[in-house]
């Protein structure tokens, strides 16, 4: 049997048509990476098209590998010359043959964020720019938007006449470039902005690469910007063989620049372009798609699509609203403690999506005083750690002398004597004589007014000096043990003898771990290509779906992701849809931006789907009352099991309800009972709690149970009994919270799910 026969008719139509524009629609979990790589293999074998003239284009190194690696099981021969890289690194392998054509050095350093602060804060020193009037961060998105639109400094000057403030921001952006040129570095930006430079300035090589790559492929056109476009546009000119894959309902990331209309428009650009809808999902149930399908349907701009599946129409969507935000996440970590507990699912398999990161710290607290094992996505990056990038600066340095920020990082590290006022002395010089910090360095003796200093900066010269001929010698993971060995930068973290020192020597292996399968996955591994390499990680490329453990991240991380278990949390008014988005001035287009963000939201989930809200929420210290999430409420009301409820007013107070009058007494008595959260609902946990103060609830089996006043007194059940409401029918007893007045009783009802209530309201029967 062919191997594509296994794909359905809409499939195969992408597959086969591959001469001219064409547009795949592909709708969430559609299979669009299965054709693209089918569509590759066809290419090569039935249309006898050479592997070297194939470019595939995605957004993500984890998106990135996985085709390559779809590619190599079905691709016999050639496989290895055809490109599949992101935009950023097909944009540096360009770059690091022909850039010297632009002025730069070909060892170009690629800056980080971190770098790019620094590098700003030089600059706003320089200007005399007040930061708490011009933002470091403000400063950076807008040079970071102009370069997305291809506006370099000059005409962005050009464009300011008449508004002071942007023409302040234009002199930083000049000075900024400037800096970065004189340090022979480029930011992320500045890797497609340069490359579209190049082949706008030199025919020839846009001509070589127009000619190297006859048909190109690009995934997610949805979330690409101008620039890229420009890229894409050009590469595609000669041939026209360019097929894009993507989703406007998963359009995302406009904050970052992404242009919804280059897919929106794509057949007027390309008025002969052929367009394929790839409607049948192969992820989720039908109700979760009914969901999102209702909910984008009330989204003007777009392209109409509607999803389907054979898998049948699953489980109802669960909502539950809490009356807080603490409370929400205790929900979720007792749902998934359940339902792990029950064999239902396994830690890996559930997933936390939220629409800002601060909203992770609840559910991070629940988590570990929970032991369940959890994983956040979207903080600190390994690469932004100090003593990773105090090494990676150690070896851009060996690398790329003219990298100032990389060499001033490390000159004092470890300690050699060196002092700021020298290290200003040497940067004055420098600057004087239009050489580079390092330079400046070898002829530290000639440095007015250094003096003994000149004498402490030979050492580390001539060590960098016998690191570049070791460079090329030694492999990157040899030169870096080389480097931690002869500076005693491990020995100095060894004599600290603390555990927060022990986990950045655990950093620093890791570090060497990095370097050795860098080494293992090359051909010709190289210095430059694992600094390469290193620059272009991001924070998701790191998630492991082998490892056993909760992820959490934001909605924006999750897209291209999918878990069989998913919780949407936060799904109020105000926080998503964003109260920014609500009151903008172009608010329908900022809330549609939103709900293509439930949409992704929504489809990430395979089999079952939970939404959560919370009545009262603590944003920046202050208290707000939300109401349901708009989002919510476009879902139809029988694919939800669960209740809205819509909020009290401020002049009707939460609190001022039955309910939360017997909360508030319940928790201003002191909890009874020892050991923190107790046994069984360690155990309903899958895990041993740590033990708690009083002022958290104890949970605990009821034994030689006290008449707290409740109103049946002492209770007839215990964990681990079956119940009965009169409304919500049977169900388990999950926990007992002890207080003074009254029990808190956790329940999971067989038709409604985990419920929690008092149990003086909630008069259930043993059964």
């Amino acid at each position: 049997m062919s191997i594509y026969e296994s794909l359905n008719p809409v499939q195969q139509e992408a597959v086969y048509h591959t001469e001219g524009p064409l547009l795949i629609l592909a709708g969430a979990g559609s299979g669009k990476t299965r054709v693209l790589t089918h569509r590759i293999a066809y290419l090569i074998d039935e249309c006898q098209v050479n592997p070297w003239n194939i470019l595939a284009i995605t957004f993500t190194n984890k998106a990135a590998g996985e085709m390559r690696e779809r590619v190599d099981q079905i691709v016999d021969f050639g496989a290895e010359d055809i490109w599949v890289n992101t935009f950023h690194s097909t944009c540096v392998r360009i770059l690091r043959r022909y850039i010297d054509r632009l002025g730069y050095d070909r060892s170009f350093t690629i800056y980080d964020g971190d770098d790019q602060k620094t590098v700003i804060k030089e600059v706003c020193k320089k200007l005399n720019i007040d930061t708490k009037i011009y933002k470091e961060r403000t400063l950076l998105s807008a040079i970071s938007s102009a370069k997305d639109e291809m506006i370099g400094p000059k005409e962005y000057l050009l464009r300011s006449e008449g508004d002071y403030a942007r023409q302040r921001i234009a002199q930083v952006y000049e000075e900024y470039q400037k800096r970065l040129r004189s340090n022979n570095a480029l930011d992320f930006d500045d890797l497609l902005f340069k490359t579209v430079e190049l082949f706008k300035t030199d025919a020839e090589v846009l001509n070589y690469y127009q000619d190297r790559f006859k048909y190109i492929m690009v995934d997610e056109y949805q979330d690409t910007n101008t620039v890229q476009f420009q890229f894409v546009s050009l590469l595609a000119a000669k041939y026209r063989n360019l097929c894009v894959v993507g989703d406007d309902d998963q359009s995302i990331y406009k904050f970052r620049g992404a242009n919804i209309h280059n897919i929106l428009d794509f057949e007027k650009t390309f008025p002969d372009a052929k367009v394929i809808k790839l409607e049948q999902n192969y992820r989720s149930t039908q109700n979760i798609l009914d969901a999102a399908n209702a909910v984008i349907a009330n989204n003007q701009g777009r392209k109409e699509k509607r999803l389907w599946t054979d898998n049948g129409a699953g489980d109802k969507i669960t909502f539950e609203q809490l009356d807080t935000a603490a409370e929400e996440a205790d929900f979720v970590a007792r749902d998934i403690a359940r339902r792990v507990r029950k064999g239902e699912y396994q830690y890996k398999d559930c997933a936390i999506l939220y629409r800002t990161n601060a909203q992770s710290r609840l559910f991070e607290e629940r988590f570990i005083t929970a032991n369940i094992p959890y994983k956040i996505f979207g903080g600190v990056n390994f690469y932004a750690r100090k003593e990773v990038k105090d090494l990676l600066a150690y070896l851009k340095t060996i690398d790329n002398g003219q990298d100032d920020l990389a060499v001033r990082r490390i000159i004092n590290i470890p300690k050699r004597g060196i002092g700021a006022a020298s290290i200003n002395k040497v940067a004055l010089y420098a600057q004087e004589q239009e050489i580079s910090f390092y330079d400046a360095l070898c002829v530290a003796e000639q440095v007015p007014g250094l003096g003994k200093a000149a004498a402490k900066i030979r050492p580390f010269v001539l060590f960098i000096q016998s690191m570049k001929a070791k460079a090329k010698l030694l492999s990157v993971a040899d030169l870096l043990q080389e480097v931690i060995e002869t500076t005693g930068y491990v020995r100095e973290l060894e004599a600290e003898g603390t555990d927060e020192a022990e986990a950045r020597i655990e950093n620093i292996d890791e570090l060497i771990s990095k370097a050795v399968d860098y080494a293992e996955g090359e051909e010709a591994p190289t210095l430059n290509g694992f600094l390469e390499n290193v620059a272009l990680v991001a924070d998701i490329d790191s998630f492991d779906e082998n490892s056993d453990y909760v992820v959490l991240m934001t909605l924006h991380s999750a897209k291209g992701l999918e878990f069989p278990n998913v919780y949407l949390a936060g799904l109020e008014d105000g926080l998503f849809p964003s109260y920014m988005s609500i009151t903008s001035d172009n608010s329908q287009a900022e809330i549609e931006e939103e709900r293509r963000l439930a949409y992704v939201g929504i489809t990430r989930a395979k089999k079952n789907l939970t939404i959560t809200a919370a009545r009262v929420r603590m944003v920046r210290g202050q208290t707000q009352y939300g109401k349901v999430s708009r989002f919510v409420r476009e879902i139809p009301p029988e694919l939800l099991s669960g209740k809205i409820y819509e909020p009290k007013t401020k002049e009707e107070p939460i609190e001022q309800s039955t309910f939360q009058k017997a909360r508030k007494a319940f928790r201003t008595v002191p909890s009874y009972g020892g050991s923190g959260y107790g046994k069984e609902v360690g155990e309903g946990y899958g895990s041993t709690f740590r033990s708690s103060k009083a002022t958290k609830p104890v949970y605990t089996k009821v034994e030689n149970q006290r008449d707290f006043g409740s109103a049946g007194g002492a209770l007839s059940y215990q964990v681990g009994d079956r119940v009965r409401h009169i409304k919500f029918g049977d169900g388990e007893v999950m926990a007992i919270v002890s207080g003074g007045r009254d029990y808190e009783v956790t329940v999971d009802f067989d038709k409604v799910g985990t419920k929690k209530m008092f149990a003086s309201f909630a008069k259930l029967k043993k059964i």
